[in-house]
């Protein structure tokens, strides 16, 4: 199974990852067009609703109804951006996953790459229909209330009159519900790069534990060792670096629309049709923050299994030189990865009870 098989067709969907096959001239400047126009699609999208902010929101439900949608664009234009940018880091950290260190050396190990590969599929896949279904849910929901009334799904500024036409009007109500579906893709290759690239992380530790039970007196093995954990610190710095202000803004926007959409639904005094798909997004939000906080922690703790899994080994018999190397290692792993964003906020489970408290308390 290829790294990260799904988390790349979405990617190559949304125009941020030019497929092999596009090998000749001509398909690189049709795909290159393509990708062009997807970032229109949701700098426009993202601008309409910006300018409508500034312009047109009058009163504190003007602003909250429009804010939640502006906020969710601002993260969907940045990672398409950072995506973009970093095709080639991206490129780099997938193809160093196929070669040594990192490449998996017998069947034992291939077993327990073949195992993370599908957790990070599963995951991909279930990530996908979550967003996806929350956005079929908000296009089926304006269809049937607001579309009828003669109204767009978002608050938006435009520089013509989309009443004008009945056509306009309908390249404009499309336009929306396209960008929206667009930006959660982006939202979903971006989250399930990340994540997965976490995973792989967890998947190396755990590869490296086993290359460790096989040491006995063998001072080769060893060497390997000592230089696989000092590459997985190295990739792991190198991720955080890369994508610690996408996950620092994923953070601060998650909860702002949490916080914001629970606003708009206390507002209210009836249930309404608009209620299914907030609780859906809001759910997309907080799974967002959730995903990156989860293997945060996976990381960090199979970061310090290591040392429980050198105990473990039959090191009395083992001669000095070993046992200073093993040393070696025992003290890096004394020091946890920890993954934050924009260092600031550590990814963990506690830093998720955190933000969680913090809404509530909103």
């Amino acid at each position: 199974m290829r790294i990260l098989h799904l988390t790349f067709k979405i990617l190559t969907f949304i125009g941020c990852w030019r497929p092999q096959s596009c090998s000749s001239f001509y398909f690189r400047i049709i795909y290159d067009a393509y990708t062009i126009f997807m970032i229109i699609l949701l700098y426009t999208f993202l601008i309409s609703q910006f300018l409508d902010i500034i312009w047109n929101v009058e009163n504190a439900e003007d602003f909250t109804e429009n804010f939640y949608a502006t906020l969710a664009s601002v993260v969907s234009c940045s990672k398409m951006l950072s995506l973009l940018v970093n095709r080639k880091n991206i490129n780099t950290l997938i193809n160093v996953l196929v070669e040594e260190p990192y490449k998996s050396l017998n069947v034992d190990e291939m077993r327990i790459q073949y195992k993370f590969d599908r957790i990070i599929y599963i995951n991909t896949l279930c990530y996908t229909i979550l967003v996806e279904t929350t956005c079929a849910c908000i296009t089926l929901t304006s269809l049937f209330t607001v579309f009828r009334k003669g109204h767009l799904t978002y608050r938006a500024w435009l520089p013509y009159d989309y009443y004008s036409s009945t056509f306009v009007f309908y390249i404009t109500y499309a336009h929306q519900l396209v960008s929206l579906t667009a930006g959660s893709l982006v939202n979903v290759a971006c989250d399930s790069l990340i994540c997965g690239l976490l995973v792989h992380i967890c998947c190396q530790f755990e590869i490296l534990g086993y290359r460790l039970k096989k040491i006995s007196n063998d001072h080769n093995i060893l060497r390997n060792c000592v230089r696989h954990h000092n590459s997985i610190l190295e990739y792991a710095l190198i991720l955080n670096s890369k994508f610690k202000m996408t996950i620092a803004m994923q953070f601060v926007v998650s909860t702002l629309v949490v916080c914001s959409n629970l606003y708009q639904m206390t507002k209210s005094t009836s249930l309404n049709a608009s209620y299914l798909p907030l609780l859906l997004y809001m759910s997309c939000m907080l799974t967002q923050i959730f995903i990156y906080c989860w293997y945060g922690n996976e990381v960090k703790l199979k970061s310090t299994q290591l040392l429980d899994n050198i105990f473990a080994m039959n090191w009395v018999t083992m001669n000095k030189n070993l046992k200073e190397s093993l040393l070696i290692i025992m003290n890096r792993a004394t020091i946890p990865i920890e993954f934050t964003s924009a260092y600031i906020l550590s990814m963990n489970l506690d830093s998720f009870v955190g933000v969680s408290k913090k809404i509530i308390d909103v």
